[in-house]
C-alpha cells in the first residue's frame, strides 16, 4: 500500500472506501485534495502537494480538473479575468493583463482579489507593479479549458497586440513568447516567421537544442501557407535548423544535412540562388566528414556558382570550401591560396553575421586553416601568428562554436610542434566551451590530451585518454582527423613498446585515409609506419616506409613533413654507417628553413647535423 500526503491528511491510495462520491459527482478525495492545492502559501508548498498525487489513480487528474473548474464557475466575473490570465501564461504581469483585459483598473483590480482570496493565483508586488502565478499548471489549464477555440484565438491574438505595442523589450529578450500568442491566435504566416526568430535568437546564445525546437514549431506551422509562401519560409527554417543541428551534433548530423538537402530542393525549385549556394554548403559541411572526394565536387560547384557574381560574401563562403577541401585532400598550395583570399575578403563588421549562417566564422577558420597549411609548408612561426591572430578575432566575433573550433585548431598547431604544455592549455580552454555550451568538436579533445600527456609518469593516462576516444571512430558518423588521431596513438602506443598496437594503429590509418580521401597527414603515416618497422627489426620495410614518407611530402610541398622524414631516415642511415649520405640528405632540407629553430623538429635536425659532421 503506498501511503500519500495532501495538505494534514493520509490518504492510502489502495482504500478504495475513502473515495466516496458527493452528490455533484466528485469524491471527496478530490475535494480534499483541491482544498489542499489552493490553500498552500507558496508555490514550492503547491509543487509538494500536488507531487504527491497518486499516480496509480489515474482518474485522479481528470477529477482534480473538475473540481477546479467547477470553482472557477462560482466566481462570477472573476471567471473571465482567469480565462485571460491563463491565456496570456502560468505567469503574467498586472500591466500586460490590463492591456489585454480592456477593463477598468477598479473591475480588474476587484477580480484579481477573489482570484487570490479563493486560492488560485498568488501575488508578487503592489499594483500595476505587481505580478500573478496560478498556483499549478493545473489551475491555469482548467481555466484555460473554459474557453472556446474562437475566444481562445481572439485572445492570444490580444496578448501579440500588447506585447508588439507595450511590451517590445520583453519581446527582443524573448521573442518565443510573441510566437506563442500568434500561434494560438491562427496567424500562422506571422507565427512560423516569430518561431524562426526565436530560434535565431536561440541560436545566437548556443542553445541550439532549444533553436531546433523552435524552428520545428515554425515548419509546423506550414501547411496552412500558399505555396510559394511556404516554401520560401520552409527554406529560412530548414537552412537555419541545418546549422544549429550542426553545431550541436557535429557536422556529421544525418539530420542536419536532411535539413540541407530540403532547403536545396526547395532552392533550386523556387529559382532561389542565394539558399541554394547556402544549402550546397551545408550538404559540403556533412560529406566532408567522410568522403573528401564528394565534398570536393561540392565545393567546385559553389567556387563555379560565385565564379562571376559580385556578392563578396558568398564568394568567400565558396573560398572557405576550397581552402578546408584542399587542405584535407593534402593539396597545401591551393589551401593557401584560398586561405589568403578569404583573409583579403574579410571584412570584420560585413561577415560577423556569417557565423549564425554558415555555423562559423570565415575569418577566423581562414586563420587556423591558413596556420596548419604555413606549418606544413614550412613557416612554424607564421603559423602560430597565425593562429594567435585567430584566437584574437574568434574572441572579437563572440561566436561561442568559432572560438571553441579555433582553440581546438590552436590546440593541433601546437601538436605540430610539439608544445604539449601549449596543447592541454588551448584543448582545456576548448572542451570547457564546448561543455558549456553543448558544443560538438569535430575532433574528440581526448586525442590531443592523450599526445600531450606522453610523460613516464601520465603514459597510462594518455593510454586511457585514447582508448576511450577511438574506441570506434565512426560511432559519430564521422572519421574525420581519424587518419590523424590514430597516427597519434601510435605514438603513444610505441612509446609503452607496443609496437605492433603501433602498426595497427597505422594501418587503419592508411586505410581510412584511403576511403575518405583525407590525405594531409600520409607523409607522417609512412614515416610512423617507417619507425615501427625498424624498431620490429624490419630494416628493409623501414627504409622503404622512410622513403616513402620523404615523398610524399615533397610531393605535397611539406616541408615540415619532409624534415622529419629526412631526419628520420638520415638517423637510420647513420646507424648503417651512411654518414655522408645522411648528411647530404638533411642538410639541403634543414638549410631551407629560414624559421622555427626553437622548435624540436628544427632542434633535432641541427644536433644530428652537427654528430654528422663530427
Amino acid at each position: 500500500m503506498i501511503d500519500h500526503i495532501v495538505g494534514n491528511q493520509l490518504i492510502s491510495a489502495g482504500v478504495r472506501q475513502d473515495i466516496i462520491e458527493r452528490t455533484d459527482g466528485i469524491p471527496l478525495f478530490v475535494e480534499e485534495m483541491t482544498k489542499a492545492v489552493l490553500e498552500t502559501k507558496s508555490e514550492g508548498e503547491t509543487r509538494r502537494t500536488t507531487g504527491n498525487i497518486p499516480s496509480p489513480a489515474a482518474a485522479v487528474p481528470a477529477s482534480l480538473h473538475a473540481s477546479l473548474m467547477a470553482r472557477l464557475d462560482q466566481l462570477g466575473p472573476a471567471k473571465e479575468v482567469a480565462q485571460i490570465g491563463s491565456a496570456i501564461g502560468r505567469e503574467f504581469s498586472h500591466t500586460l493583463l490590463f492591456s489585454v483585459a480592456s477593463k477598468p483598473e477598479p473591475e480588474l483590480a476587484s477580480a484579481l482579489d477573489r482570484l487570490i482570496s479563493a486560492g488560485l493565483l498568488f501575488r508578487q508586488g503592489v499594483p500595476p507593479y505587481s505580478s500573478y502565478l496560478f498556483k499549478h499548471a493545473l489551475v491555469q489549464d482548467a481555466a484555460y479549458g473554459t474557453l472556446l477555440r474562437r475566444r481562445r484565438q481572439e485572445l492570444h491574438a490580444r496578448v501579440a497586440t500588447a506585447l508588439e505595442q507595450h511590451f517590445a523589450d520583453l519581446v527582443d529578450r524573448q521573442p518565443e513568447i510573441l510566437a506563442h500568442h500568434l500561434t494560438g491566435a491562427g496567424q500562422a504566416e506571422r507565427a512560423s516567421d516569430q518561431w524562426l526568430k526565436a530560434g535565431q535568437f536561440a541560436a545566437s546564445r548556443s542553445a541550439y537544442a532549444e533553436a531546433v525546437s523552435h524552428f520545428d514549431r515554425g515548419l509546423s506551422l506550414l501547411p496552412s501557407l500558399l505555396d510559394a509562401q511556404r516554401d520560401r519560409q520552409e527554406i529560412k527554417l530548414q537552412l537555419a535548423k541545418g546549422v544549429s543541428l550542426s553545431n550541436a551534433n557535429g557536422f556529421s548530423s544525418a539530420e542536419a544535412a536532411k535539413a540541407h538537402a530540403r532547403a536545396h530542393e526547395l532552392s533550386d525549385k523556387l529559382g532561389d540562388i542565394d539558399s541554394q549556394f547556402t544549402a550546397i554548403w551545408g550538404l559540403w559541411t556533412f560529406r566532408r566528414t567522410s568522403d573528401w572526394n564528394a565534398a570536393r565536387q561540392l565545393s567546385d560547384r559553389l567556387l563555379s556558382l560565385v565564379e562571376k557574381s559580385d556578392n563578396v560574401g558568398l564568394r568567400l563562403e565558396a573560398h572557405h570550401t576550397g581552402w578546408t577541401t584542399h587542405f584535407f585532400c593534402g593539396e597545401l598550395a591551393p589551401a593557401q591560396e584560398h586561405c589568403e583570399t578569404g583573409r583579403t575578403l574579410y571584412e570584420f563588421e560585413q561577415h560577423r553575421t556569417h557565423a549564425h549562417i554558415y555555423g562559423h566564422d570565415p575569418g577566423v577558420c581562414a586563420r587556423t586553416l591558413g596556420a596548419w597549411s604555413a606549418w606544413l609548408l614550412g613557416y612554424p612561426d607564421t603559423a602560430l601568428a597565425h593562429v594567435n591572430d585567430a584566437l584574437a578575432l574568434a574572441e572579437r566575433v563572440n561566436h561561442p562554436f568559432s572560438l571553441a573550433m579555433a582553440r581546438l585548431h590552436a590546440s593541433i598547431l601546437h601538436q605540430f610542434r610539439r608544445d604539449s604544455a601549449s596543447v592541454l592549455q588551448c584543448i582545456e580552454s576548448a572542451e570547457t566551451l564546448a561543455a558549456e555550451k553543448r558544443i560538438a568538436l569535430p575532433l574528440d579533445p581526448r586525442v590531443l590530451r592523450g599526445w600531450a600527456l606522453l610523460a613516464p609518469d601520465t603514459i597510462e593516462a594518455a593510454i586511457a585518454s585514447y582508448r576511450a576516444a577511438l574506441a570506434d571512430p565512426t560511432k559519430q558518423g564521422t572519421i574525420q582527423y581519424a587518419p590523424y588521431s590514430f597516427a597519434l596513438f601510435c605514438e603513444v602506443l610505441c612509446r609503452t613498446g607496443n609496437h605492433s598496437g603501433g602498426a595497427e594503429a597505422l594501418t587503419g590509418a592508411a586505410a581510412i585515409a584511403e576511403q575518405s580521401g583525407e590525405h594531409w597527414w600520409d607523409a607522417e603515416i609512412s614515416r610512423l609506419r617507417g619507425l615501427v618497422a625498424l624498431f620490429r627489426g624490419q630494416r628493409g620495410g623501414s627504409n622503404a616506409w622512410l622513403l616513402k614518407s620523404l615523398q610524399t611530402a615533397r610531393q605535397q610541398r611539406a616541408k615540415s613533413l619532409e624534415l622529419r622524414a629526412a631526419t628520420s631516415l638520415a638517423r637510420f642511415w647513420r646507424d648503417q654507417g651512411k654518414r655522408t649520405a645522411a648528411r647530404d640528405l638533411l642538410a639541403p632540407v634543414y638549410g631551407w628553413f629560414t624559421e622555427g629553430f626553437d622548435t624540436l623538429d628544427l632542434k633535432e635536425a641541427k644536433a644530428l647535423l652537427d654528430d654528422l659532421a663530427s
